[in-house]
Parts: structure tokens; C-alpha cells; sequence
């Protein structure tokens, strides 16, 4: 329950300190509110790409950690 309160009391200034600085920057509130809540609209295709390989990268280290912490219980 910590963790969760912990992250809620760091998001929410976060999130208006996004909103905040896209007002200043000239955007409506429509607009903010869908940056701060959908980051993915605005990412430059070189942003997405360099996310999909971070995030491939995670997936393939995890499965072979998963692989390798197997394959050490099996020869106990």
C-alpha cells in the first residue's frame, strides 16, 4: 500500500507540471490533458522506434534470466 501511495503522491504533480508547461508552450486544455494521459501521440518516430527496442530489449534480458535461474535449479 506504501508503494501505491508513493507513486499516486509523485504522479499527480507530475501529470500538472506536464499540463502546466503545455498551457505555457500555447496548447488548449483538450490538447494537454491528451498529451499528459497518451504520450505516444507525441513521440517522434525515432522516440518510438529507440521505446520498442528498450522495451524488446527487456523482455528478451527477462526471459533469459528466467532461462538461466531454470536451468541452475536443475543441476541442484
Amino acid at each position: 500500500m506504501k508503494i501505491f501511495g508513493i507513486t499516486v503522491l509523485i504522479l499527480a504533480p507530475l501529470v500538472v507540471i506536464s499540463l502546466g508547461m503545455d498551457i505555457l508552450l500555447g496548447f488548449d486544455l483538450d490538447n494537454s490533458i491528451k498529451h499528459a494521459f497518451n504520450p505516444f501521440l507525441v513521440k517522434d518516430p525515432a522516440e518510438l522506434i529507440l521505446f520498442l527496442i528498450l522495451l524488446a530489449f527487456l523482455v528478451i534480458s527477462s526471459f533469459y534470466r528466467k532461462k538461466k535461474k531454470g536451468n541452475t535449479k536443475g543441476q541442484q
